[in-house]
C-alpha cells in the first residue's frame, strides 16, 4: 500500500513539476530583466494559441458523441454549482466578487486536469475530461471576462475566436471528421503556445507583483477545495455516473485554478491581479499533495 501510494505520488508530481519550473522560468526573465511585452502575449494566447489548442485537442480524440454531450452537460452543472457556492462564501467572507469569483469557478483542467486524467485513466479518461475543457473555456472567455469587468459586450463574444474555435471543435466530434493532415499539424503545433506562454506570464507576474496576502490565498485555496469536493459529489450523484467517468469528474473539479484567470484580473483587476496570482500559485501548490490523495483514497 505504501508504495502504491509513493508510485501514484510520484507521478502526479513528475506532471505537475513541469508545470512550476514553466512558471519559475517566467519569474526569472522578470528577475534579470529581460524583454517580456505581457500585453502581446496575452493577445497571441487568446487570438492564436487558446483557439488552435481547442480545435487540435478535441478535434483528435475519440469520443462518442452522446458521451461526450453528457459530459459538457455535467461541466456545465458543475461551474454553475462553482459559481453559485462561490458567490455565497466571497459574500460571506467579504472578498472582491469581481477578483476572486472567476478565479474560483474556472479550473485548470486543460494543462494539469488532461494529463493528470490520462495517467489515471488512460485515453477514455482524456476524452471525458475534454467536455470539461470546452465548458469551462467558454465559460471564461464570455462569464469570466464579465465578471471582473462588470460589463458584457455580445459583440466581443461573437467575435471571440475561442468561441468559433469550440464550435468547429465540436462539430468535427459530432460528425466524426477530421481535419486535412497538414492543417491538423499546424494546429498542433500554434495550440502548444498557449500552455506555456500562460505560465510564462503568471511567473513574469509573481516576480513583478508582490504576492500581498499568504493568508488570503491559503483560505480561497481550502475554500476552493471544499466547494469542488461537494460540486463533485452532487454531480456525479446527480448524473449517476460510474467508473472512469466518475473519477474524471473529481479529479476535473479538484483542478487548481486556471492560470488564464490571471490575465482577466490584470486588465480589468490591477489592483487585485497580485492577489489572484498568489491564489493561482497556492492552489496549484496544494495539487502535489490534493491529487495524489484524492487518486489514492477517493477515486
Amino acid at each position: 500500500m505504501i508504495a502504491h501510494l509513493e508510485h501514484i505520488f510520484l507521478n502526479v508530481f513528475n506532471i505537475i513539476l513541469p508545470v512550476l519550473i514553466c512558471v519559475g522560468v517566467g519569474y526569472t526573465l522578470a528577475l534579470i530583466k529581460a524583454p517580456f511585452d505581457t500585453k502581446v502575449v496575452n493577445d497571441l494566447i487568446s487570438r492564436v494559441g487558446f483557439p488552435t489548442l481547442v480545435i487540435s485537442h478535441i478535434s483528435t480524440a475519440q469520443i462518442d458523441g452522446g458521451t461526450f454531450i453528457t459530459v459538457v452537460g455535467a461541466a456545465a452543472v458543475a461551474v454553475a454549482g462553482f459559481a453559485v457556492l462561490s458567490l455565497i462564501a466571497l459574500r460571506l467572507l467579504g472578498y472582491s466578487i469581481a477578483a476572486f469569483l472567476g478565479p474560483l469557478m474556472h479550473g485548470n483542467v486543460g494543462s494539469i486536469g488532461l494529463p493528470v486524467t490520462l495517467l489515471a485513466f488512460g485515453d477514455a479518461g482524456m476524452a471525458y475530461a475534454m467536455g470539461f475543457v470546452v465548458v469551462i473555456l467558454l465559460s471564461m472567455f464570455t462569464v469570466g471576462i464579465w465578471i471582473p469587468s462588470g460589463t458584457i459586450s455580445v459583440r466581443a463574444v461573437l467575435t471571440s475566436p475561442v468561441i468559433y474555435a469550440a464550435l468547429i471543435a465540436l462539430g468535427l466530434v459530432l460528425t466524426g471528421t477530421h481535419l486535412p493532415k497538414p492543417i491538423e499539424s499546424s494546429f498542433d503545433i500554434l495550440g502548444g503556445l498557449a500552455i506555456p506562454m500562460l505560465l510564462l506570464t503568471m511567473g513574469h507576474t509573481l516576480a513583478s507583483f508582490q504576492v500581498r496576502d499568504v493568508k488570503q490565498a491559503g483560505l480561497l485555496t481550502i475554500l476552493h477545495l471544499c466547494i469542488a469536493g461537494s460540486v463533485a459529489v452532487a454531480v456525479v450523484w446527480a448524473f449517476g455516473f460510474t467508473g472512469t467517468e466518475r473519477g474524471v469528474v473529481i479529479l476535473c473539479c479538484l483542478m487548481p485554478s486556471s492560470v488564464a484567470n490571471y490575465l482577466f484580473a490584470d486588465q480589468y483587476q490591477p489592483d487585485k491581479a497580485p492577489d489572484v496570482a498568489g491564489y493561482i500559485l497556492v492552489s496549484t501548490l496544494a495539487t502535489l499533495v490534493v491529487l495524489p490523495l484524492a487518486l489514492t483514497y477517493w477515486v
